[in-house]
């Protein structure tokens, strides 16, 4: 039998993060993730591996860069602040297609804002908070459990795509306790190897070169066309969704990260009350499920979209759902958590303009 340890969510993700084979980290505290930071750096010497506190999070995202040059397995930690100050690096390293993770722990905004849970990071994110066109995939766990296992994965995914990863948990999901089973060690030289691009001194071969610059127009847009034809494999390969009870569903639920756990208590209170109503939870933000969405959404009477900000996944929700019914929105901001007696509140207004 798997033992379960009982763990705080930034602590959890950090392990998940050295199980997976990650030996180099470089990141600066920042509430409410700076707990990761700090058992990174208690952890990551004893499993030999590096630990850099950076001066800024300008320098963390540049170290990841230098690092994800060498093939290895590298990750940052933040939150939103330090994660706005990461997006020029950002756009470098999707542009050097250099694997690498990076978690977003977010607090309520804009600007300096809070230091409680929040969703309102969803742009920054999905639609890429640098400049140019790219993509990092992005990964939204709704339970300390499943981050742990999509830490895992997302060093996976960045492996097979050479593409940065970003895991978009909330302060709630950083900040609570709860049993998880971790996976086992990973040995680092066991992972995929990356010698065919990667920067680890030439010897006998002809030096590679790493970079995201061509001063070319015509040779900057075939790597652009060549980025974009890897963003429709992962599109194919990546998508990932959850459905509770949706089948006999007359209205649908739609909630990311801890959002949709909360969103699971209204489903269960919704169905006693006599309200059929069913969940769907994205689990892949970028790509985002837009035809299992809509399949979901078939048939139903409406959707109502509930977030912890003032509405940015909304934007996809209703590209997904499109004209075929209506798509409603539920949110708190500033840190503020939706309880699911208002959500309840919501979804009993909107089904009595329904029927």
């Amino acid at each position: 039998m798997t033992e379960k340890t009982m763990v705080k969510g930034n602590e959890a993700m950090a392990e998940a993060a050295i199980r997976a084979g990650c030996r180099l980290y470089f990141g600066y505290p920042i509430t409410p993730q700076s707990e990761f930071t700090e058992y990174m750096a208690k952890r990551l010497p004893e499993v030999g591996g590096s630990f850099l506190q950076s001066e800024s999070e300008v320098s963390a995202v540049n170290m990841i860069y230098g690092a994800a040059c060498t093939g290895r397995r590298v990750l940052t930690s933040t939150s939103g602040p330090g994660f706005s100050l990461m997006q020029e690096g950002m756009s470098y390293i999707a542009g050097a297609e250099l694997p690498s993770v990076f978690v977003n722990v977010v607090r309520g905004g804009p600007g300096l804002g809070d230091i409680q849970p929040a969703q309102s990071d969803y742009f920054q994110a999905t639609k890429g908070g640098g400049h140019g066109d790219y993509h990092a995939v992005v990964l939204g766990p709704g339970t300390i459990q499943e981050a742990v296992e999509l830490i895992s994965d997302a060093f996976d995914i960045a492996d097979r795509y050479r593409t940065p990863v970003i895991v978009l948990a909330d302060g709630m999901l950083g900040q609570m306790m709860e049993p998880v089973i971790f996976g086992k060690y990973r040995d680092p030289d066991s992972l995929p190897d990356h010698s065919e691009w990667s920067l680890t001194g030439a010897g006998k071969r002809e030096p590679h070169k790493v970079t995201s610059f061509n001063i070319d127009p015509y040779e900057l847009e075939k790597m652009n066309m060549r980025y974009q034809a890897k963003y429709k494999e992962i599109i194919k390969n990546e998508t990932r969704y959850e459905t509770i009870r949706t089948e006999d569903a007359d209205y649908l639920l739609v909630g990311f990260g801890t959002m949709g756990r909360i969103l699971g208590s209204v489903i269960r209170q919704a169905r006693e009350q006599g309200i059929k109503v069913g969940l769907f939870r994205p689990i892949t933000l970028w790509p985002f499920p837009y035809d299992q969405l809509k399949k979901s959404a078939k048939g139903k009477k409406y959707v109502l979209d509930v977030e912890m900000s003032t509405g940015q996944m909304v934007e996809d929700v209703r590209l997904a759902v499109g004209d075929s019914l209506p798509v409603h929105f539920y949110g708190r901001t500033g840190g503020v958590v939706p309880n699911p007696e208002e959500v309840l509140q919501a979804l009993r207004k909107h089904t009595e303009e329904a029927e």
